[in-house]
């Protein structure tokens, strides 16, 4: 029914917002990159176009297993007969699982952690903690450059981590949720275009670009929203994501990176890459901080505004995958 599907993404962000993410290499995100990369050396060849095949199985194999333990997990929930019993596990066992799609607490630690170095003038530290969540080389970039970084790594997170998630649950249930996941991972891990993963990772990198076309856009314009609720700039954030947010390599990390940037009245730059919003590049713990709770709001409202009325929209027309 309905209601357990909405429950479900009501437990998951709270679990999400309370605990966070265990430090486990048994987590579901752990696992499916350990199975990524334990499949990659398999799919190296002489012939671009067998690690471009390669690169195919590597999502198909993955996303198989996935989906199949999902559909297993699922056939043994059901053979309770206890209808009340059922319902109560499905919700708790769903929650469970989707929330280890998404980060919204574990982006906060990790974004903090940075913050915490430069606070300690430790920019090396700084440089570290922000290697663990932009694919960049943080080497030599000064304070400003790793605060920078740090803000559109949650920009751009917030749909990687949270809302790409929540979306692709609210259309196809949990089999959804973990497909994008396993999709964004092996992006994160072998998409980037470099001689050794440019062939196996092209189908996973363009697969992730498709996947987050919609939800990329959606999340920029909740961002906008997010942002009036705050009391931060909202007319300046969707002024500089019209204009911004097509300026980035990616077709899609532009928007959310473009709305906060405006939101906040700064410029994020990517040395020879992009510069987004106007602005002079300097930066304050408080610019993160706010960064975290139009993060944090953005994934509320976009559970309100798009997850519930695709799912009761989609209950409506029949379409009942969810669990």
């Amino acid at each position: 029914m309905i209601a357990e599907s909405i429950l479900v993404v009501f437990f998951a962000l709270v679990l999400d917002f309370a605990v966070g993410d265990p430090r486990n290499k048994f987590h579901p995100t752990a696992w499916i990159g350990s199975l990524i990369a334990k499949l990659t050396p398999y799919t190296k060849h002489s012939s671009e176009n067998l690690e471009k095949l390669g690169g195919v199985f590597i999502i198909l194999i993955s996303s198989g297993i996935v989906v199949s333990l999902l559909i297993f997990l699922n056939i043994g929930i059901k053979l309770i007969t206890i209808d009340y019993i059922y319902i109560i596990i499905s919700i708790i066992v769903g929650g469970i699982l989707l929330k280890t799609t998404i980060a919204i607490k574990g982006m906060e630690r990790h974004a903090l952690a940075v913050v915490t170095a430069l606070e300690q003038n430790n920019i090396s530290s700084a440089r570290d903690n922000l290697s663990m969540i932009v694919k960049r080389d943080t080497t030599n970039l000064d304070k400003n450059h790793v605060f920078s970084g740090v803000l559109e790594s949650i920009s751009e997170n917030t749909v990687d981590g949270i809302t790409g998630s929540l979306f692709y649950f609210a259309i196809f249930g949990l089999p959804g949720a973990f497909v994008y996941r396993v999709i964004n991972t092996a992006d994160s891990m072998i998409g980037y275009k470099t001689d050794i993963f440019k062939n196996i990772g092209w189908f996973g990198a363009n697969c992730d670009k498709i996947l987050n076309y919609i939800p990329s856009r959606l999340t920029g314009f909740i961002m906008i929203l997010s942002a009036m609720i705050l009391g931060n700039n909202w007319r300046k954030s969707y002024e500089i994501m019209i204009r911004d947010g097509r300026k980035t390599k990616s077709p899609n990390a532009g928007y959310p990176m473009a709305a906060i940037a405006g939101a906040l009245g700064a410029k994020f730059e990517k040395i020879d890459h992009y510069s987004l919003g106007d602005g002079n590049i300097s930066f304050t713990k408080d610019h993160v901080k706010s960064a975290i709770s139009i993060m944090k709001v953005t994934s509320i409202l976009f559970c309100g505004l798009v997850v519930i009325p695709i799912l009761l929209l989609l209950s409506s027309l029949g379409w009942w995958i969810h669990a």
